[in-house]
């Protein structure tokens, strides 16, 4: 496990160049790293290059900035913030943690923050990888890449698009070339991801390039229900950025300091809004030459036919979005119909409706709406990618989050993001975060524990079993076997069955 590193163990010689980290509680950390050059001047939506290394020894002992985005000062009612300062363009760096920069081969977590492609940092106190690495005897890697404008914004086909996705794979080969001397394996390596992360966990899992590269997968919340744009769909939405941006081409909008292509973004979550969707105005682009196809549809051939995958949602993943805004917490019986019909059909919505009613008794119409839109982004297509590469004989693992959290007289439930400080199990670094008030201690540290130690397995050995959790079987088409993590764990047959039936009746 952990081991007690002296002070010389804090310079370490990488193939790029000579580290100098920190030794803290046992672990060696190194923040700031660098993985690619800076995707800054003409450099700005290019993909991502390599870095070229340094000379001497590098100080690794403090974070990068996160990559520019919105920031509110003061956070939000449910997460408490998402991003931080500094931000800056210069913004592509990873941080390590390590019980030893030695020769123990162990195995690699590599963490892909989410943030609905427009916000997040991989150095969040909330995503640290101590927990993993002390208590796993893992090498832990967060990253940071470019997200929003900068990171999603379509400028064309080919190097035009999915900027983002360019640096991850960037991080990945980085990993690759260095993670040995860190004391990591590189020929077992897992990426996880939650949210947006995990959508960039499929893709890179299914991606050409990364054949070879990642052993095992485990995707948090990933909204695989997002219809994602072609490039002409994407470069209609890039026109009305331009606009608000006020300039007429991509050569004026080099020019614009980032705050101002940031500031812009603000105008097109107005423009491209919808009632009852979740707003995402920057999305991967579908592109031949750089993601050509579906994450979904990625993990289930190719370089992913081989990865263990480890999928999972929470109960209700869309109140975050919706639940505290009193607009939506005031639709009616109509309205929700309406927005029902859109995916069902006239005729069958009033009957979607009801199912809906009678799965959870006394419902209100902000809570269908809830339940549907959870079961669009998040439940279904996850239920349908497991039974997709089970019945190919790929393996695969799927649980639901349930516990809810007492936070905003229970409005949230088990909203999106709270598996998180519960999969890293380390609450103490959630402080700011609202959404954790009132949960019991007991319940909540014992639940922590199991799903903690159930991630460390399936990192370890791509199984996920553990003395202290109930017997998880992988999904298959028979008996749809699901662990539920809630204050009582447990495994379930098909316990998204009522969702998974009724979409099967879906329109569109």
């Amino acid at each position: 496990m952990a081991h007690s590193p002296d002070e010389d163990q804090t310079v370490v010689d990488l193939p790029a160049g000579r580290l100098r980290g920190a030794a803290e509680g046992g672990l060696l950390v190194f923040r700031g790293v660098p993985y690619a050059e800076p995707p800054v001047g003409d450099l700005r939506w290019r993909p991502a290059r390599p870095h070229p290394g340094w000379s001497g020894i590098r100080d690794a002992t403090a974070d990068g900035p996160s990559a520019p985005q919105l920031y509110r000062d003061g956070g939000d009612p449910v997460l408490g913030g998402h991003g931080s300062p500094p931000f800056d363009e210069d913004c592509l760096t990873l941080d390590v943690w390590t019980p030893a920069a030695d020769g123990g081969r162990r195995p690699v977590l590599v963490w892909i923050h989410g943030g609905g492609f427009v916000s997040g940092s991989g150095s969040l106190p909330g995503y640290s990888g101590e927990t993993f690495a002390r208590n796993g005897d893992l090498v832990v890697v967060s990253i940071n890449y470019r997200i929003g404008p900068l990171g999603y914004l379509c400028l064309g086909p080919g190097e035009g698009a999915n900027h983002w996705l360019t640096d991850q794979l960037a991080a990945l080969r980085w990993v690759r070339e260095n993670i040995a001397s860190l004391g990591g394996d590189p020929e077992s390596v897992t990426v996880a991801g939650q949210s947006g992360g995990a959508v960039s966990t499929a893709a890179l899992a299914g991606h050409p390039q990364t054949q070879g590269l990642i052993k095992r997968v485990i995707l948090q919340s990933p909204p695989l229900g997002l219809e994602l744009p072609g490039p002409d769909a994407a470069l209609q939405r890039t026109a009305a950025y331009l606009e608000l941006a006020g300039v007429k081409d991509e050569a004026e909008l080099r020019t614009l300091p980032w705050p101002a292509l940031i500031g812009a973004s603000a105008g097109l979550f107005a423009r491209t809004a919808r009632w009852g969707y979740w707003p995402t105005p920057f999305l991967p682009v579908i592109d031949d030459a750089t993601l050509p196809q579906h994450p979904a549809e990625a993990l289930l051939s190719g370089a992913a036919a081989g990865i263990d995958v480890l999928i999972g949602w929470t109960r209700e993943e869309a109140t975050f979005g919706f639940a505290l805004d009193e607009g939506y917490a005031a639709s009616t019986r109509e309205q929700v119909t309406d927005r029902i019909a859109e995916a069902f059909g006239d005729a069958s919505a009033p009957a979607v409706y009801a199912e809906y009613e009678r799965t959870r008794p006394g419902a209100r119409p902000h809570e269908v709406l809830m339940d549907l839109i959870t079961d669009e982004l998040f439940r279904v297509p996850a239920v349908r990618l497991a039974e997709a590469r089970a019945a190919l004989g790929r393996p695969v693992r799927t649980y639901q989050f349930d516990l809810p959290t007492p936070a905003h007289e229970g409005r949230l439930g088990a909203t999106h993001c709270l598996e998180l400080p519960f999969t890293f199990d380390n609450f103490g670094q959630w402080s700011r975060a609202p959404f954790l008030a009132g949960l019991a201690p007991a319940v909540r540290d014992g639940l922590a524990h199991a799903m903690h130690q159930a991630w460390i397995a399936f990192v370890r050995t791509g199984d996920p079993n553990h003395c202290d959790l109930p017997p998880w079987q992988p999904y298959d088409t028979r008996t749809r076997t699901t662990m539920r993590f809630d204050s009582v764990v447990g495994a379930l047959d098909d316990l998204a069955g009522t969702s998974r039936r009724l979409h099967l009746t879906r329109v569109t």
